[in-house]
């Protein structure tokens, strides 16, 4: 019988000590499948990141998987992504940002969906978790309603592919939305949503949040500048004048917040110094 995982779980991770333990846990009280490799990537970090990952090895073991912890001294993501790739075994791959957490049945309904002879690309519900930052509270609940997100698989902070659809790229390039870039190498069609949800934290503020709205579009305009011939892929459709009149209606202040973000990132764009972390 072969030893290969089921699924390898990458995490990159720097400075992410006060977020990986929860994450971590998420991840080990998983209920399938039966052989997962977890490899944490430790990039440049300053922190207790690569301590807090390690202590979780024997709880790993104990449940029949493995868990390996990288300790890379050059910082940045990609770099993270490929030093991980580079050792991967699994038939699949999960890519998991370092501050989500996941639902106990997200990982068997990911393995589920990604047996096939054809790429594809999966990723679980995604839900906003809970924050004490008013106008994050008010930003996420329109945001949530927004079709791209309910409806759609935008796939940020968790997305998975088979062997076939980790064979549609080679090493993950320095752009700044990987998350994107790797979407929209999958058609439509394969492309999965599975029910099960994964909890990703917007950032507390309203300062933080047009931030990080500014990086999400400069790395959008960066793929559509590189990689244009991956565009036609792209089945996010632009949110319809009556559909933001109900999101408008249905939470008036909620959706003020949300547009004044828009309009902000809109009419005042970001500046390459400003691109540098997503949280």
């Amino acid at each position: 019988m072969s030893d290969q995982p089921d699924l390898t779980i990458i995490i990159p991770a720097n400075n992410e000590g006060a977020m990986i333990g929860q994450c971590l846990e998420s991840v080990l009280a998983s209920n399938g499948p039966a052989h997962v490799e977890i490899i944490v990537a430790a990039n440049g970090c300053s922190d207790d990141t690569e301590t807090r990952s390690q202590a979780f090895e024997e709880k790993a073991i104990a449940k029949g998987w493995s868990l390996t912890v990288l300790s890379l001294v050059e910082g940045g993501k990609l770099n993270a992504l490929n030093a991980a790739d580079a050792i991967s075994r699994g038939k699949a791959r999960v890519y998991l940002d370092a501050d989500v957490t996941i639902h106990t049945s997200l990982l068997a309904q990911l393995a589920d969906a990604l047996i096939c002879e054809a790429p594809r690309y999966a990723s679980g519900t995604i839900r906003f978790t809970a924050t004490d930052s008013l106008a994050t509270t008010l930003y996420a609940r329109t945001y949530a309603r927004v079709p791209y997100i309910a409806n759609g698989l935008p796939g940020a902070g968790l997305f998975a592919v088979n062997a076939a659809g980790r064979s549609k790229w080679g090493e993950f390039p320095d752009i700044i939305s990987d998350d994107t870039y790797v979407r929209l190498l999958f058609k439509p069609e394969e492309r999965v949503r599975v029910p099960a949800t994964y909890e990703w934290p917007l950032v507390d503020g309203f300062s933080n949040l047009v931030r990080v709205r500014r990086r999400q579009n400069a790395g959008v305009h960066e793929i559509e500048g590189l990689y244009p011939e991956i565009l036609d892929n792209d089945d996010k459709l632009p949110v319809s004048i009556g559909a933001k009149l109900k999101l408008a209606l249905r939470d008036p202040i909620s959706f003020a917040v949300y547009t004044s973000v828009q309009m902000i990132v809109k009419f005042f764009p970001a500046k390459s110094a400003e691109w540098n972390r997503g949280r």
